[in-house]
């Protein structure tokens, strides 16, 4: 878990990476599980033997998988907010799948705070530029920009 800091602290930290996220595996089953709670069971993501007849040599992980996998990321690399009650996921200004996910691989989360604001007492908003890198990989396979928002107790 991520260290708890301040809002005025946390607004020092705009513009700047606020954490990385350990690599976390992509496995077959991970995407088997997926694939059938979304009931998107096309065979690029579950037939690893038709999978491998494509370009991708092999299956791959739905977009929405490495999209959902961002909580758990951002709860290892983003710092908390002191006297947080909670926080929410408010969506995404923009979300781009840059390359494929392919079972077997890694991923991890790099979160640069972009923004940071009170929108009213308690209330702030934060964005974020992420980036889902690929282990061994130059190109990411994902990049977004998430919006979070967090209530502060008065």
């Amino acid at each position: 878990m991520a260290a708890r800091i301040s809002p005025e602290d946390c607004r020092q930290l705009v513009g700047t990476c606020v954490g990385t996220s350990e690599w976390l595996p992509m496995t077959q089953d991970m995407i088997d599980r997926f694939a059938r709670c979304t009931r998107d069971e096309q065979f690029i993501h579950v037939d690893p033997e038709r999978a491998a007849g494509t370009p991708f040599g092999g299956t791959i992980a739905h977009g929405f998988l490495t999209l959902s996998l961002l909580t758990c990321l951002a709860e290892q690399a983003i710092p908390r907010i002191a006297g947080a009650s909670m926080a929410v996921n408010a969506g995404f200004d923009s979300v781009r799948f840059v390359a494929p996910v392919r079972a077997g691989s890694a991923i991890r989360g790099r979160f640069v705070l972009k923004e940071f604001v009170e929108r009213k007492p308690g209330q702030w908003r934060s964005v974020f530029d992420v980036t889902i890198d690929l282990e061994g990989e130059d190109r990411p396979a994902l990049v977004a920009e998430w919006l979070i928002v967090t209530f502060v107790a008065p």
